[in-house]
């Protein structure tokens, strides 16, 4: 199903918000329902995902799905009546989905965050109230990023008091998921140059999402502009996301472990897509001494080699989210510090087995693998661009310093 077709040269047409869901998302009872409902949906994402990739097709059905299903909410506290599984199934759950189409896999990604952060830095009516939103199948875009300031962490988004709700001016980019959003939770600066999340309604009027994402990977991620004139946001959806990174919290080791689930998700794509198109279509080199591909001793190598680094990578993610699960439940300067380091280990490993196993699908499978009709380049244009997210050569620094001099990583949502 095609919602739009606003492409990059007509990209000042705004795109109309998406009405709520009819019925209320299903609640995941346990982790192995998270992991089994994840594994059903990806059998339906996986069919049509070179299509949607080349075409650029958003997954509209795909997401209504998937956000019924309940997996939008599983890291809600049971307090609050939600599942609240662990650190390790959301990331396995992210990785399934992923496998099956990455830019599904990280629609969800700033929703979940924005969820943990509200369980972190929300007093309990606020959460109850938006915890009550996320299980009834509300989704959460974001207006995070901007395009043009020096770093990551720097904001020109600023908002003003006006009584019982605030007024949101700026411009953002890199919006994932903002344009099938129902709320959008934007960062912007108070005047005391402290970054909150104001959560605005999709359609509320000053707020304006552009469909100009023209990467070549990760192309249906639902990103792209968001403009913000004059957005009225109510103080009850006014969350004090800088608290959670004034003190030692799980909030930025939450982020970034569904970074890596993402990526190992690719991984996993990649190596399947190289074993199928081995056994059924690469043919046997001309001085192999063998009569298929899957014999080759070299391809056998490689493959080995490729499920070893993905395992590692994915014991690591493992590791990483149980050591949220205890950061959570005890947060302190230790706990969050391991939660960080572990992540971060994974985040590297991630990062180079997706590229490599992109990568080396093509040397595997042969010349063949590369016609458009397969749309196997797509893994690799995938891992090359979310790879990107923030630099894993900063990972080797944080884990240097924190082994030889003690140092602990620093608190932000890049951490």
């Amino acid at each position: 199903m095609t919602l739009s077709t606003i492409n990059t040269e007509n990209a000042a047409k705004a795109v109309p918000p998406v009405p709520r869901p009819s019925e209320p998302a299903h609640i995941i009872k346990t982790d192995a329902e998270a992991i089994a409902v994840a594994k059903t949906l990806a059998a339906e994402f996986i069919k049509d995902s070179a299509v949607r990739d080349r075409d650029r097709i958003w997954p509209v059905k795909e997401l209504d799905a998937f956000s019924q299903s309940g997996l939008w909410s599983i890291n809600v506290p049971k307090a609050f009546g939600g599942p609240e599984v662990s650190y390790a199934t959301l990331a396995r759950v992210i990785e399934i989905i992923s496998a099956a189409d990455s830019s599904i896999g990280q629609i969800a990604q700033n929703h979940l965050g924005v969820v943990a952060a509200i369980r972190t830095v929300s007093n309990p009516a606020q959460q109850k109230l938006l915890f009550a939103e996320v299980l009834k199948g509300t989704r959460f875009g974001n207006a995070f990023s901007e395009f043009g300031s020096k770093r990551a962490a720097d904001f020109e988004t600023k908002f003003v008091d006006a009584g019982d709700h605030v007024v949101v001016n700026g411009k953002k980019f890199y919006s994932s998921g903002a344009l099938l959003a129902h709320l959008v939770p934007i960062v912007a600066l108070d005047d005391e140059g402290r970054a909150w999340y104001a959560i605005a309604e999709r359609g509320a009027p000053g707020l304006t999402v552009i469909d100009d994402w023209s990467s070549f990977g990760q192309r249906t991620t639902l990103s792209g502009t968001v403009l913000l004139d004059n957005v009225k946001v109510p103080k009850t959806r006014l969350v004090p996301g800088y608290k959670g990174y004034e003190v030692p919290t799980a909030d930025g080791a939450i982020f970034q472990i569904i970074q890596v689930a993402v990526d190992t998700g690719i991984a996993q794509a990649a190596i399947d897509e190289t074993v199928n198109f081995v056994r059924t279509k690469s043919r046997a080199w001309v001085d192999s001494g063998v009569d298929n591909a899957w014999d080759d001793p070299y391809t056998i190598q490689a493959i080995g080699d490729l499920t070893l680094r993905l395992h590692a990578a994915q014991a690591l993610l493992e590791k990483a989210g149980y050591a949220i699960d205890r950061a959570i439940l005890d947060p302190n300067a230790g706990t969050v510090a391991e939660a960080q380091i572990v992540t971060a280990e994974a985040k590297i490993l991630s990062t180079e087995i997706a590229i490599a196993a992109t990568n080396k699908l093509f040397e595997l499978a042969g010349t063949r693998s590369t016609l458009a009709e397969h749309g196997l380049d797509r893994h690799w244009r995938n891992a090359r661009t979310h790879t990107l997210h923030d630099p894993v050569r900063w990972k080797y620094a944080i884990l240097g310093k924190y082994f030889l001099n003690g140092e602990k990583p620093p608190l932000h949502a890049w951490s």
